[in-house]
């Protein structure tokens, strides 16, 4: 496996915040340098690091787009080179199982839980194990949708990652279509694999998922299986934006829509309003830690 490099700035909570929002604004930023922020500690909550990863040695160039998501002068940016392992999947490795509403999810070290919809997804290249907040709260919100009566037969599950969301969408709805993109190559066989973990039948009919490498909606195939009564995106806030008109595309009058990976607050409120303009209205919201989870369903043509 390759090397990967980490670049690491340390601010306080806001500063952090306002680089992810100045980060999802940016419509040519490099794909291949992925960044995220987080508390330094559970008890150091204001105390934030905005961390960036990348496949060869940064150069001036990427410390540069680092810094410069920051308003005004930047912290000081370190980088060092990580083990030849995926720093995703060390962060994951030994993670504790999570229970999310009607879901208990765990990587093979630890044992399944019976009395819930169990799924063992193992440290991986790819993200969506369930340990962060926005997967967890997506997963607790396919619960209450479910309960609240939603039917869900045609099912979209954009930039997958493991394939959990969706996996979990199949527990609930058995009989649904399940169509999973993802514009990372490398979450075909990560799917692939925890598919057949969990014992979910991949191909194009009822009950079963379908994989496809995709940039956000721009796939013939992805528009063919459509249209989609439940589209999930737990992605980034900036792309959201950027993609509520295809979702209105994607999803018909009366369909439903989760989406997540957005901070409440500014990113909400644009991702809210984006969503309004396409024609999309609040159903439910969660929020866990700095995270929204929002459901919207799409409004009723008039008659």
């Amino acid at each position: 496996m390759s090397t990967t490099w980490k670049l690491t700035a340390h601010a306080p909570k806001p500063v952090v915040q306002a680089a992810l929002l100045a980060h999802d604004l940016i419509d040519d930023w490099d794909y291949e340098l992925v960044i995220a922020g987080r508390e330094e500690a559970e008890d150091r909550p204001d105390d934030w690091v905005l961390e960036g990863w990348f496949p060869r040695k940064p150069g001036k160039a990427e410390k540069a787009a680092l810094a410069g998501l920051f308003e005004g002068e930047a912290p000081a940016i370190t980088v060092e080179e990580l083990p030849p392992e995926d720093w995703v999947t060390l962060s994951q490795h030994n993670a504790p199982p999570i229970r999310a509403g009607r879901f208990h999810v765990h990587t093979p070290d630890y044992p399944a839980d019976p009395a819930l919809i169990d799924f063992v997804i193992p440290a991986s290249q790819a993200f969506g194990t369930g340990q962060h907040k926005t997967t967890a709260g997506c997963l607790e919100m396919l619960g209450a949708m479910k309960a609240s009566g939603v039917a869900a037969r045609n099912v979209a599950d954009i930039g997958t990652g493991t394939g959990l969301l969706g996996f979990a969408a199949l527990a609930l709805w058995p009989r649904a279509l399940l169509t999973l993109t993802d514009i990372d190559p490398v979450c075909t066989s990560v799917v692939e694999e925890n598919a057949r973990l969990n014992d979910v039948p991949m191909g194009a009919g009822a009950g079963e998922a379908v994989m496809i490498v995709a940039d956000g909606m721009d796939d013939p195939l992805l528009q063919l299986r459509g249209p989609y009564d439940l589209l999930i995106a737990n992605i980034l806030a900036g792309p959201l934006v950027s993609l509520a008109p295809d979702f209105a595309r994607a999803v018909p009058p009366g369909g439903h829509l989760l989406l997540a990976g957005l901070l409440a607050g500014e990113q909400e409120a644009a991702v809210k309003r984006a969503m309004n303009l396409a024609g999309f209205r609040m159903a439910a919201r969660l929020q866990r830690g700095d995270w929204a989870i929002l459901w919207l369903r799409r409004r009723q043509a008039r008659r």
